[in-house]
């Protein structure tokens, strides 16, 4: 995905160097309690929570099967409207695609509305190696930009920031890209905040071409939809002369009836409103009234791979919430950074690996960074079940078998470093289809209870350094069954 996670150690390493920062512990903490409260909140006043939620599964499952046929009308639309479409197999092509419509207006620097799919496929770099500037004007993506840093969350990419780290990169940072803090600059929110505003002012006023992502795209007329609480994304869909958007395949659905149920269940599960403050709709071009000319790049980037897999398919229905974040013991101790992905948390631990492969070693361990809890899954308003898919990966990794790559049906390697999971796994397979052997070895287990370790050696050993073994019991379930008649003393 994107140049800036190049190089990144499996998650266990990256997430050990994370947990032992307490005051990125603490700006996690607080922050996911507070957007998991107000969300809760938010989704106990719809009395047919569940009903959208099944809903919305019901509607991008639909979509995702017929994905062929809706991407077709959607261009036709588009196309319709005035604006025109690309198709990008992946990062490179897509790169390519906007770095050339850019230049072909002569400008040399573009706005940006805070967008997922331009950071997976890197585009700020692209655009810069091009001799092009883009400015970030969310709030959150300008921290996390002039701090040369990378984003840790999906709704609140600098979240593991706190005020005074703010306030600091805004004076430290703000003149080398236009207009510098305010003197005397504390870190209040309001202050903060208009500082942000003023820096950013001038930078609306004057670009002549935006890019933007999408949240929805509307099949039946070609529309794009756009939800935000900033405005600043209202700013850059409308001021610029050339409007270019960036969007995965998966975010489109068939109809306006259809958008209806994600405008209810989007706001309350991502930023705890009952709607977006900011929910804005475009349809190609209209003469004196926005953009004149519509760039629409529709990105694959292993998302047809992904749509292969009949169990891993669903993280495509994600409508990029973040709520399996806010919940997720594991995002909350570690962090964003230490999945090495664009997409943390539980939603990214599922989704990185399946776009782009397992075969680097942050990808690799991306599916065992959570512990199977399954809050993911109860909170999830389009019902993605995180933890089957993360033990459907799992699977993938220790035995490889048959995936999609670019298209193509290949055969994946076991990944190293799992040769003894294997064997065992392999050894328990034998004995659960011999019943006598499966018998014998309980009845040995039994008669050496007292000889046994209370740790494992090898690989076992991280293993049993934070629990006990499980203790053996006496004698064998099945003997004890046999011998009390199922639980009546004397087979009475």
């Amino acid at each position: 995905m994107s140049g800036t996670f190049v190089g990144m150690p499996a998650f266990p390493e990256a997430a050990r160097a994370a947990v032992a920062d307490a005051r990125l512990r603490g700006n996690l903490r607080h922050a996911t309690h507070t957007i998991r409260a107000k969300r809760a909140r938010a989704v106990a006043e719809v009395s047919d929570w569940a009903e959208l939620r099944e809903a919305g599964k019901r509607i991008k499952d639909h979509t995702l099967r017929h994905l062929d046929r809706y991407l077709v009308r959607l261009e036709e639309r588009v196309t319709a409207a005035g604006g025109t479409v690309h198709w990008a197999a992946d990062a490179e092509d897509a790169n390519r695609i906007v770095v050339e419509l850019v230049r072909a207006t002569g400008e040399s620097e573009v706005v940006k509305v805070k967008s997922m799919a331009t950071q997976e496929i890197g585009l700020n770099e692209a655009l810069e190696a091009a001799g092009i500037r883009a400015y970030e004007t969310d709030l959150a993506e300008l921290i996390v930009q002039l701090g040369e840093d990378r984003p840790s969350h999906i709704l609140v990419p600098a979240i593991h920031r706190n005020r005074g780290e703010i306030r600091d990169i805004f004076r430290r940072e703000m003149s080398e890209w236009g207009r510098p803090a305010p003197e005397g600059l504390t870190d209040s929110p309001a202050e903060l905040a208009e500082a942000a505003r003023l820096h950013l002012r001038e930078k609306f006023l004057r670009a002549k071409v935006g890019v933007s992502g999408a949240n929805f795209m509307v099949a039946e007329t070609g529309t794009l939809v756009v939800v935000e609480s900033e405005g600043n994304g209202r700013m850059c869909l409308t001021l610029p002369e050339t409007l270019i958007s960036v969007v995965g395949i998966e975010k489109t659905v068939p109809t306006w009836r259809d958008l209806e149920v994600f405008l209810q269940t989007l706001p309350r599960s991502s930023t705890a409103e009952r709607m977006n403050p900011y929910t804005s709709t475009w349809t190609g071009t209209t003469d004196g009234d926005g953009p004149t000319a519509f760039h629409l790049v529709l990105l694959d980037n292993g998302r047809t791979d992904t749509l292969a897999d009949e169990v891993g398919r669903q993280a495509l229905r994600c409508i990029r919430c973040s709520a399996c974040l806010n919940v997720c013991p594991v995002y909350e101790r570690a962090g964003g950074h230490a999945y090495g992905s664009v997409y943390p948390g539980p939603i990214g631990a599922i989704l990185s690996p399946q776009l782009r492969g397992t075969g680097s070693e942050i990808d690799a361990s991306l599916p065992y960074a959570s512990s199977l809890c399954g809050a993911c899954y109860e909170v999830c308003p389009v019902a993605i079940d995180i933890p089957e898919v993360l033990v459907h990966l799992r699977e993938r990794v220790v035995e490889g078998g048959p995936v999609v790559r670019e298209g193509n049906k290949v055969v994946l390697k076991a990944a190293k470093g799992h040769a003894a999971e294997r064997a065992a796994m392999r050894a328990a397979r034998w004995a659960f289809a011999r019943p006598g052997a499966l018998r014998a070895g309980q009845r040995l287990a039994s008669r050496t209870r007292r000889l046994h370790p209370r740790t494992l050696p090898g690989p076992g050993k991280a293993w049993t350094a934070t629990r006990e073994l499980p203790t053996v019991p006496p004698e064998p379930f099945r003997d004890w069954w046999r011998r009390t008649g199922g639980g009546k003393e004397g087979g009475k």
